[in-house]
């Protein structure tokens, strides 16, 4: 499973250093400058991503079900001249049933997670856009069992490149559990989000990433492989994006299910100028 990983980083420093690949020069279209701003997960746009998460044969019966929402927002504040601050909160609802236990049902708001970026307005002159940040974890969970009762707290940080219809770069962070239940497990997890994607000039973009965590107290992998497709549409007089995504963990712990489904509706709300 370790070696599917690598040949996912070989991939990309494969399109990274592929000039021929990186070379279209043509104008850009609204739709695909949107497009391709909504894969730079620090963009200077205001994006509003809701996210239908849908997991099945999960618990140690693999006979549960989970529905996933997730809120995401991501607002950019100017800092002065030459800096943003990117706020990416992440509101998570869960509605699931014999997962925790056989009959059992929970329902309601989990854990929230806070990353915070500083990003740089301009692109570097070698074409990297990057930013450094932290990442907070808020145990806001309704009920126990939708959440880790834990305080956290970790450094985090994002580089890509794009270049013609191309983005590809990583997005990592590492987060411990400073405080919270002591009758609850202690957080060390580092999660890397390596990911690649293809913009065209009508708005639609095929992607490739894997949303990879590593859980250091348990010794344990998390490696989802996710492919999808989203395609930027104007609707009174806004642009929305509608994006599928299909899930397949190469690794995870086995309580968790192989394959997994999304459906994200992100609203746009971009500046005046591009």
């Amino acid at each position: 499973m370790k070696r599917n990983l690598v040949n996912f980083f070989a991939l990309i420093l494969i399109f990274g250093f592929s000039d021929p690949l990186l070379a279209a020069q043509e104008t850009e279209t609204d739709t695909e400058h949107f497009a391709k701003q909504l894969q730079n997960p620090v963009a200077n746009l205001i994006s509003v991503p809701m996210q239908n998460n849908w997991n099945s044969e999960l618990g140690t019966n693999k006979n549960g079900n989970q529905y996933l929402f997730k809120l995401q927002p991501v607002i950019p504040f100017s800092y002065n001249r030459d800096y943003n601050l990117i706020v990416r909160p992440i509101f998570s609802y869960i509605n699931q049933q014999d997962v925790t236990a056989s009959g059992a049902k929970q329902a309601g708001l989990s854990d929230t997670q806070l990353e915070l970026f500083w990003s740089p307005k301009a692109v570097g002159s070698n074409g990297l856009i990057w930013g450094l940040g932290t990442v907070i974890l808020l145990p806001t969970a309704a009920q126990a069992d939708l959440g880790t009762e834990k305080w956290g707290i970790g450094p985090a940080a994002v580089v890509l490149k794009q270049a013609g219809p191309w983005t590809y770069g990583a997005l990592v962070n590492q987060l411990w559990s400073v405080a919270g239940n002591t009758n609850r497990n202690n957080i060390s997890a580092i999660f890397m989000e390596p990911f690649i994607a293809h913009s065209n000039k009508h708005g639609t973009t095929l992607n490739l990433l894997s949303e990879t965590t590593y859980d250091w107290l348990n010794n344990q992998w998390t490696i989802p492989l996710e492919a999808g497709v989203s395609q930027i549409l104007p609707i009174a007089g806004h642009y929305v994006s509608f994006g599928l995504t299909a899930l397949y963990n190469l690794q995870s712990p086995t309580n968790i299910s192989k394959w997994g489904s999304r459906f994200t509706i992100t609203l746009l709300l971009p500046n005046k100028e591009k």
